[in-house]
């Protein structure tokens, strides 16, 4: 009974894909450590971080997804959470270099001795310790999120304008960490990591427990959103996102649900920032550019949005090509993700995982068609109810079951 009000609340299909995400979590790093160099099954180095990076990706689709496939708010600065979550882990490591640096300062990082800072800023302070850089990593992003929400949502922006507003606001946040004086490297960002936890960030044991938490998480906050979506409030999230002017008459606030799962994503993008950083190890302006928020979008829409699941996989796959075609076909690059978007609008516009569930839904009634068709017709069922049989008049005109007239006597 537990088991089943568990597949109810969460849904059997997120199940399944949260536990594939568990056993890739033990698997893949499993493969790297236990396995020889050369074994055919082994993972190598790389690629444990690159299906790293590929999962934090897929963290950043699903947090797209909770807000534009449940509520329909299309964000296109989600890149902005996710990079604000990565300054947040990147200001942690760097604090953990110390003296290791090129100009061995054990206070200030390289970049602010090159600038000639004499001491270390205020909004760097307490990111010597791992709890508040976590801390950090879910309230920095949630802060943004709920005063730019408080503000739009209150005033009733929608539509494509929310758009553009999302837009800007990552923009501005690109222009803002670009300069040196912001205090965050500036053009390079943060990079040249060291230890994380005590631990080297280049040992294939760090990379390997980075990608197991990275699966794990994902899990986690895939179980999450399907809870959200599938409880009470989340049925009146799809309610807004189909007839806001109608809930709101209801009784309902729309900009409050809309404020919960804005927030509620962006912190959720920025601790996938958090997981990117160290097994990419560099952060930068460039990670706010608006383009990525757009290939976000994009990852969404070809996985299924309204899924949850669907742009992991979207996430997944796109990545994995953009890594394909970078190496052999750099140029073309923009282009095939381009044309694969205008593809999937024009035929397969619910997406991969939402167009396979229609093939399957028409192949069910199709075999219950032809099932009701050839069951033989002579069988009887007391349970059934009578059928009546009416017979059409021979006056076209007449309605169904008038008696044939009769001729005179």
């Amino acid at each position: 009974m537990i088991t089943q009000r568990l597949l109810n609340a969460l849904g059997g299909k997120v199940l399944w894909v949260a536990a594939i995400l568990l056993v890739i979590a033990v698997l893949v790093p499993a493969s790297n450590l236990l396995l020889p160099v050369g074994h055919p099954l082994r993972v190598p180095n790389y690629m444990v971080a690159l299906l790293g990076k590929y999962l934090t990706y897929a963290m950043l689709a699903l947090a797209l997804d909770l807000v534009w496939g449940y509520v329909g708010i299309l964000s296109l600065g989600h890149g902005a959470f996710f990079a604000l979550g990565g300054y947040a882990m990147g200001m942690y490591l760097m604090r953990q270099i110390g003296d290791r640096g090129v100009y061995a300062n054990p206070n200030l990082p390289d970049f602010m001795v090159f600038l000639n800072w004499s001491e270390l800023p205020w909004y760097w302070w307490g990111f010597g310790n791992f709890w508040f850089a976590m801390l950090m990593v879910m309230v920095v992003p949630g802060l943004l999120a709920f005063v730019f929400g408080w503000f739009a949502f209150r005033s009733r922006v929608t539509g494509v304008y929310l758009s553009i507003i999302t837009q800007a606001m990552t923009y501005a946040l690109m222009l803002s960490f670009f300069r040196n004086d912001m205090g965050f490297g500036g053009n390079n960002g943060l990079t040249d990591f060291k230890d994380i936890l005590g631990h080297p960030v280049q040992a294939s044991a760090t990379r390997a427990t980075l990608f197991a938490v990275t699966a794990i998480a994902l899990a986690a906050a895939l179980l999450v959103c399907s809870a959200i979506t599938r409880s009470k409030l989340g049925k009146v999230m799809v309610a807004v996102r189909d007839a806001e002017s109608r809930t709101r008459f209801i009784g309902y606030r729309p900009e409050y649900v809309k404020l919960f799962a804005f927030v509620v994503s962006a912190i959720t993008a920025g601790i996938a920032g958090a997981l990117y950083v160290p097994q990419v190890g560099i952060i930068n302006p460039g990670e706010f550019a608006p383009a990525n928020s757009i290939e976000v979008v994009v990852w969404t829409a070809i996985g299924g949005r309204g899924t949850l699941y669907g742009p992991i996989i979207g996430a997944v796959l796109v990545n994995y090509a953009k890594t394909w075609f970078t190496g052999a076909y750099p140029e073309l690059w923009l282009f095939a993700l381009g044309g694969l978007f205008v593809a999937v609008t024009l035929f397969l516009p619910k997406g991969i995982v939402g167009t396979v569930g229609d093939w399957r839904t028409r192949w069910r009634d199709r075999r219950a068609i032809s099932a009701a068709k050839i069951a033989p017709s002579g069988t009887d069922d007391s349970s059934d109810p009578p059928k009546v049989v009416r017979a059409r008049s021979a006056d076209p005109a007449a309605p169904l079951g008038a008696s044939k007239p009769q001729p005179a006597e």
